[in-house]
């Protein structure tokens, strides 16, 4: 078994500079990209895996320990190179071939383990592909590993027994949503080129609006759950997570389709499949015409600053040819209320998914809690769970009753005020800091009527958290709905990557760099007549955002200084500290401070300031400008 996979925090300890190291640059690539560099001769598969492996080894588990990933394949490489050879001399299957992904560890696969994030399935290989990845490898992915997960998908925050906690690589002191957060933060971190999440309520959705990503919750059965460890058979679909709406779109051209193993694809019975990326056009949102649900709009604290840039991204889908109506679902709480199906049928599901599980070690939920297997933060909702009291209880026929008259509600809707999407906020809020519960998720409406709905990037807040719209369209409306986000996102470019992840040099991490320091005024600041300058030195590590400083003040006695701080633009066209560095009577300041991911883009772009505050310039005299790095 240990020959055809590697647990990351073993096989990733150390990430060192090495001769071999991979010259092409994955960060931020598209597919497009990636196959350009093949085609031309610039790279091959093989050099594209080894890259984003040496990504994986620089940042999982050190540096900013993003703990994205949970097991690696062993044979990548050697798949890489065996699909270089079939390019060379039969060209290229298709839009991934070559191209390395990554999938949620609850997608089966059969040379890796699928743990679903539970130490009680620690190991298991499942005895053949789940229908997705048999369409991925078809196409000629490279399957590099399998990401963490909210153990047993049942959560959105994205921790797990099996593989702990995994950090957003926007602000490493947050969650990166979930259940799919292991995905979408390997994806946003480039450590593969696409990854694939499951949904039964936000899972794609909310790790891509918290990860700056594009997600789709696709119609119910537009593409297979089989082989995808279950939560609720109903709720649960599996798609893509994608740094662009291409790469989405060739992502889902790839894995949509029937299968006899999944009865909820004879939707597509008799119907031809879209395909997504034929579907794709820039000026998709003229003539456009997007329903604004104000009931999920926030209107205080963290929910204000969501509401007031997924308003601007609308303005900006106006600016772009939409019209916009605002509505309202008539007893929308009521009939969402009473709807989900999890409680009832995730006993159940996962029961039916182990007993056709050769080899599975466990049997049942109740199982792995009477193993003491379950991570803590999850054994009281698993508890609940575990009650479900039998398969057709009464409670749970009254649930899915409940999800037709909603499915109507919303249509009907749609069709009253003639809208292409239903348009809000992704998550009414920005990610929660990790060990705090995520609140603000509408993840109910798409998830309790099995339409299709998608999240892109649109913005971030002053602290440089990302935030995400979600547009909810009609059955089998997923092409459209991607054409609108295609058009929104050519418009806007909102992707960002993280400051956490920066490229390698050489193979490894640039680690600590030196910041320079340009003494003087910067141009259009008026100049301090006091005299006070200040030297010293700055240094960055890139991965954990963390600038350490020795400055001494100059010109000034060390009773007249007040203070010495960092200060850089409010977005308005004015100026706000961001960290006092040293005290009252100091003439000098050294330590360290965490910048956020606004302030490290600050930065890069030479906006963060030294000012220094004195008894002759009481309200403070800029004396440097801290420029971009080496």
């Amino acid at each position: 078994m240990t020959s055809r996979f590697r647990w990351v925090a073993l096989a990733l300890a150390v990430a060192v500079p090495r001769p071999g190291a991979a010259q092409i640059e994955v960060r931020g690539a598209s597919i497009t990209d990636l196959q350009v560099a093949m085609e031309s001769g610039r790279a091959t598969s093989e050099e594209i895996t080894r890259a984003y492996l040496d990504r994986i080894a620089a940042y999982d588990q050190v540096g900013p320990a993003i703990n994205a990933m949970v097991w690696l394949s062993a044979t990548a490489l050697d798949e890489a190179r065996a699909l270089d050879r079939e390019r060379a001399e039969r060209g290229p299957r298709g839009a991934l071939h070559g191209i390395p992904v990554i999938l949620k560890d609850n997608y089966d696969t059969h040379d890796l383990p699928t743990s679903a994030g539970t130490l009680a399935l620690a190991g298991f290989v499942a005895p053949d592909d789940a229908f997705q990845v048999v369409r991925l490898r078809e196409a000629g992915a490279v399957i590099l590993g399998k990401a963490n997960m909210h153990e047993l998908a049942s959560g959105i925050t994205t921790i797990s027994s099996m593989g702990g906690q995994t950090r957003n690589p926007y602000d490493l002191t947050r969650n990166p949503g979930g259940s799919s957060g292991g995905t979408a933060a390997a994806v946003a971190a480039s450590f593969g080129a696409v990854g694939w999440g499951s949904d039964t309520c936000g899972s794609i959705r909310i790790p891509a609006a918290q990860n700056d990503l594009v997600g789709l919750r696709p119609t119910k059965g537009l593409s297979s759950i089989d082989g995808i460890v279950p939560l609720s058979h109903t709720q649960d679909v599996g798609g893509p997570l994608a740094r662009s709406v291409r790469d989405l779109a060739i992502a889902l051209d790839a894995t949509v389709g029937s299968d006899p193993a999944d009865p909820a694809t004879d939707v597509l019975r008799g119907r031809a499949l879209p395909s997504f990326v034929e579907a794709l056009d820039e000026g998709a949102l003229e003539g456009a015409r997007l329903g604004i649900l104000e009931t999920y709009f926030g209107s205080g604290g963290d929910e204000a600053v969501a509401a007031r840039i997924v308003r601007e991204a609308i303005s900006r889908m106006v600016e772009l040819g939409a019209d916009t109506v605002t509505v309202e679902i008539p007893d929308l709480a009521d009939l969402i209320s009473g709807s989900g199906v999890i409680n009832h049928e995730f006993k159940w599901d996962l029961i039916d998914y182990l007993a056709a599980s050769p080899g599975a070690p466990v049997g049942s939920l109740r199982e792995m809690l009477d193993l003491g297997l379950v991570h803590e933060a999850l054994v009281p909702r698993m508890r609940i769970r575990d009650q479900s009291p039998s398969r057709d209880a009464e409670e749970y026929l009254a649930a899915l009753a409940r999800r037709g008259p909603l499915r109507e509600a919303v249509e009907s809707t749609m069709n009253r005020h003639s809208v292409d999407a239903l348009v809000f906020p992704t998550v009414r809020t920005v990610p929660a800091v990790i060990g705090d519960p995520q609140l603000g998720s509408s993840c109910s409406l798409s998830a309790n009527t099995g339409l299709p709905s998608l999240s892109v990037p649109a913005g971030f807040t002053d602290s440089g958290l990302p935030i995400g719209v979600e547009m909810i369209g009609r059955t089998l409306d997923d092409a459209r709905l991607v054409a609108l986000g295609y058009a929104f996102e050519q418009g806007t470019d909102h992707r960002r990557e993280p400051w956490s992840t920066p490229p390698l040099v050489g193979g490894a991490a640039p680690g600590v760099v030196s910041i320079d320091l340009h003494p003087g005024v910067p141009e259009g600041i008026a100049a301090s007549a006091s005299g006070v300058s200040i030297s010293g030195s700055l240094r960055l590590d890139t991965s954990r955002n963390e600038l350490h400083f020795e400055l001494v003040v100059d010109g000034v006695e060390p009773d007249d200084v007040y203070a010495v701080a960092l200060r850089r633009p409010d977005g308005e066209g004015g100026w706000q500290i961001t960290h006092r560095l040293s005290g009252p009577g100091a003439g000098s300041a050294a330590g360290s401070v965490v910048l956020s991911g606004a302030q490290r883009a600050n930065l890069d772009l030479g906006e963060l300031h030294l000012i220094v505050l004195t008894r002759a310039d009481p309200t403070g005299a800029v004396v440097a400008t801290l420029g971009a790095r080496d």
